[in-house]
This record gives C-alpha cells, structure tokens and sequence, in this order.
C-alpha cells in the first residue's frame, strides 16, 4: 500500500507524537491503573513532507481524523500499549497512502447500439409474454 508513500514509513512517523490514556470500556480494575489507549498525533499544518496540495488531499481524505490541521488516530483494542501504538501507526500510513492517490476523472461514454438493441428485444418479449396473461377479447 506504500507505493504513492515518496518516503519510507519511519519518516512520517518521526513526525508523530504519541499520547497515552487509560482506556474506556471493560476490563474491571486493570482499566483504571494501565494506559494502553494509544493516540497518534500528526500536525498537518507544520509537516515538512508534503507540499500544499498534498496537504490538501489529506485533510480531504482523512477528513474524520483533522481538526485545526492536526491529524489524531487512536486505538484501544489490545490491552498493550506497543501493540496499540503498531496498530495506530499501520492504520496512519494506510489512510496516508489511500488519501494521495490521485483518483481519474470519469470518462461519459455513450450506451453501444448493440445493448440499445439488445434491451428493445428484451423489453419486446417482456410485452409479449406479459400480452398473453391477458384475458382473449371475443
């Protein structure tokens, strides 16, 4: 999934920061004493590696995740914090990789007038088998 990434992997994540907090949800007395919630924070605006349309197509595609420019991903599935921290920086080099691909502007193309013909034949049989359900006129 790295192939539209210019740099490896460890250069983004040079620029993240990660912070920590005690995750919510079950677990009983280990949730109130163990920080394994991990949060990925990425500031957009002051990043060094891409240029301001790169930028722009981030914000656009990781719209979820920024607010004022600061990009934050958290994870709270495992109950250990390098695990979580792994699965936030997998997750943020995904979304980096998927928001610059440039998608290709659809061409309007014209219906063949084969599959014009083909869909009167159709429609025509359709009549004819729904004309026979009628009942006969005398």
């Amino acid at each position: 999934m790295n192939t539209q990434l210019r740099y490896p992997s460890e250069a983004y994540l040079s620029e993240c920061h990660f912070e920590t907090s005690r995750s919510r949800g079950k677990g009983g007395q280990a949730v109130n004493k163990i920080e394994s919630r991990v949060t990925l924070v990425f500031n957009l605006a002051e990043s060094r590696l891409f240029d301001t349309n790169e930028k722009e197509r981030i914000a656009k595609g990781m719209k979820t995740y920024v607010s004022d420019e600061v990009i934050r991903i958290s994870s709270e599935k495992s109950r250990s914090q390098l695990q979580n921290k792994n699965l936030v920086s997998e997750k943020f080099i995904e979304l980096l990789a998927k928001s610059l691909i440039v998608k290709k502007k659809r061409i309007a193309t014209k219906v063949s007038a084969g599959v014009k013909q083909q869909r009167r034949k159709s429609k025509q049989l359709k009549s004819e088998k729904k004309g026979l359900r009628k009942k006969p006129e005398w």
